[in-house]
């Protein structure tokens, strides 16, 4: 398999550490993408996104939950997904409460890296940035636990906790030692998290 990125991706990172945990990394070629939106990356996802995942056996995989959905279910060993009932609802949940943290950071990116200054909408960047205060107050009161394993939801919470470290400097840290210490705990039980930091933070 092939999987095709383009530079320090939150979502690359959630799937290449989800490969990890399932004993797969070995299985999938990282290969570096055209830009987002390139031509050549749209004939693989006209949405001209990344990560998008290749395979031999059948059509291109796209979005990062879909492929890591798909690699949980090719190694039976550490399941990320419940398969069904009340759990299985929980780290949908959850994982999709972490996706909606990192499209709100990785906006907020975009917002200062594109548009010049004096076209901003302050109304705009306080929008995205209450959807990740929001979310970081609400899994401060109550950070979520594993038994054995930590599941999809909290391998997409770490990411965009890392993502947040990684381009919003950290601030998410103060007020939040709950969170602080669970990611802490995550990194010790999931190497794959160290593994897969990216290369210049």
């Amino acid at each position: 398999m092939k999987l095709l990125f383009a530079g320090p991706s939150p979502y690359v990172r959630k799937v290449n550490m989800t490969a990890e945990v399932k004993g797969l990394s070995s299985e999938i070629e990282l290969v570096a993408s055209d830009a987002p939106g390139s031509d050549a990356l749209r004939a693989q996802n006209p949405l001209g996104k990344i990560p998008v995942l290749l395979r031999d056996d059948g059509p291109a995989i796209f979005d990062s939950h879909v492929i890591c959905e798909y690699l949980d279910s090719l190694n039976p060993n550490h399941p990320l997904f419940p398969r069904e009932g009340a759990a299985r609802w929980a780290t949908l949940t959850m994982a999709a409460m972490a996706d909606g943290m990192l499209d709100a950071a990785l906006l907020l990116v975009y917002e200062g890296r594109y548009r010049p200054e004096s076209m901003r909408v302050d109304a705009w960047v306080e929008m995205q940035q209450k959807k990740i205060d929001t979310a970081l107050a609400l899994l401060e009161s109550s950070p979520p636990a594993w038994s054995s394993n930590p599941d999809y939801g909290h391998l997409t919470i770490a990411a965009a906790l890392g993502y947040l470290d990684f381009r919003h400097g950290g601030r998410w840290r103060e007020g939040h030692p709950n969170m602080v210490a669970w990611l802490d705990a995550f990194a010790d039980a999931v190497p794959a998290f160290g593994m897969t930091m990216p290369a210049d933070l």
